[in-house]
């Protein structure tokens, strides 16, 4: 018997996503969207294809396009970054960092990343990926406002333990980090840094932020669907050409972690990266303004924002306390319910604190910003979050009308940009019978 009521209901389920969504104002610090033309660039062929190894060097025939889209792309991130290598074939952030973790800490070998309460990523926990490959784990210390590294201290870990890998890069990420301060003791340690860029890697393509391989980063790994508002792949880049360095990451990557790797997301990646090498740093400078302009907004209405002091914010991300509502998962509730959608986060001043109530929210602007707003409008995104928690306001249909006012997606091409060139033309079905 055909299916063919719930193939409506997921089809009806799928357009009732894209039509709330619309409705809404995204902070999740995370995510991003497409332009029409990325997105329409998914709809093609290579969704049914398989392409395993390198381009010119597959082990399955039918692979002269995507061979083709995929060096473009791999050609254009090493122009972005600067980079010497890149390789673009991975599906994930945490893919990219289970590979290069694999290739560059030996089974008995000694890491250092930061803390999951200090902003640390789970995949550099050990619960996650490095956990799988390094012996001990070491935390890196944090100065006294939590956000920034203590660097004197920093050293004097890495001259102790000598780690193979330090790894850098925040799920958390307000500042930069001190990779220059690092370089030299890590060089007299033996110690390679990895910078995972996967939150900030779209201001760093926009110069907004800094620049880790100059910096004296070994590599990058990042996703590339948060600040930079591509399709959810991962991609590693790394400074100079040894070979005996990047083999065991290329070899990480295939046959190590990845077989295929979905092809059909790769033509929207490159589309990605020429809209980052058009509007990439008017994009970027943007969205360092708008978090800065939610931060003060959200400071002068008397909401607890961390960093305060210091600036809030050189990033996209905006972190706020907001114990005094019941803590994050109350207060991320609150707020989803009337359309402002947010996620609870630890702050590195609850070092003990629980990672399913904890007393943060961390707030992200570069989806909205896509969408055209400007720290004017943060202000208001500001408002709306006081009333709906200091007020116990229902916001939602505030949210509506607000959101209304930005459909359309800027920093990016259209869908007539494509000329005649189409996505993609599905196959016909021929009917089946039950």
């Amino acid at each position: 018997m055909r299916d063919v009521p719930l193939l409506r209901e997921v089809a009806r389920l799928n357009r009732e996503q894209e039509e709330w969504r619309s409705r809404t104002l995204n902070l999740i610090a995370s995510e991003n969207v497409l332009s029409p033309a990325a997105r329409a660039l998914l709809d093609g062929d290579f969704h049914h294809r398989y392409a395993e190894g390198h381009p010119g060097a597959r082990y399955y025939e039918g692979t002269r396009y995507i061979d083709i889209i995929e060096e473009k792309t791999r050609l254009l991130v090493q122009e972005i970054f600067g980079a010497d290598r890149a390789d673009v074939r991975l599906p994930s952030g945490t893919m990219c960092n289970e590979a290069v973790f694999s290739a560059l800490v030996p089974r008995d070998g000694v890491a250092c990343s930061h803390g999951v309460a200090g902003g640390g990523h789970i995949s550099h926990a050990r619960f996650g990926a490095l956990g799988k490959h390094a012996s001990r784990i070491l935390e890196l210390p944090r100065g006294t406002d939590g956000f920034h590294l203590d660097v004197p201290a920093a050293k004097d870990l890495i001259r102790k333990e000598r780690p193979s890998l330090v790894v850098l890069g925040r799920s958390l990420f307000l500042f930069p980090e001190p990779i220059s301060d690092l370089r030299q003791v890590c060089d007299d340690s033996g110690t390679r840094i990895v910078y995972d860029g996967s939150h900030v890697l779209g201001l760093i393509a926009g110069g907004q932020f800094q620049d880790p391989l100059r910096e004296g980063a070994d590599l990058i790994t990042a996703s590339t669907h948060k600040t930079f508002f591509g399709p959810q792949r991962g991609i590693v880049v790394a400074r100079g050409k040894d070979d005996a360095f990047w083999k065991p990451i290329d070899r990480a990557v295939f046959p190590g972690v990845t077989s295929n790797h979905h092809l059909f997301t790769l033509p929207a990646l490159y589309a990605t990266c020429l809209e980052v090498k058009e509007f990439g740093r008017e994009y970027a400078k943007a969205v360092v303004a708008n978090a800065r302009a939610l931060a003060r907004g959200l400071d002068r209405r008397g909401l607890i924002v961390a960093a305060a002091s210091i600036g809030y914010t050189c990033s996209h991300q905006v972190a706020v306390d907001v114990g005094e509502f019941g803590g994050g998962r109350a207060a991320s509730g609150r707020l989803a319910a009337s359309g402002i959608i947010t996620n609870m986060n630890l702050l590195p001043t609850e070092p003990q604190g629980n990672a399913r109530n904890p007393r943060g929210l961390r707030l992200g602007v570069q989806e909205m910003t896509r969408f055209g707003m400007d720290e004017a409008a943060m202000e208001r995104i500001a408002s709306l979050i006081q009333e709906c928690l200091a007020k116990s306001q229902d916001v939602s249909s505030d949210t509506r009308r607000m959101r209304e006012e930005f459909p359309s997606i800027r920093y990016g091409y259209s869908i007539a940009d494509l000329g005649r060139e189409s996505p993609g033309v599905p196959l016909k079905a021929s009917s089946s019978q039950a």
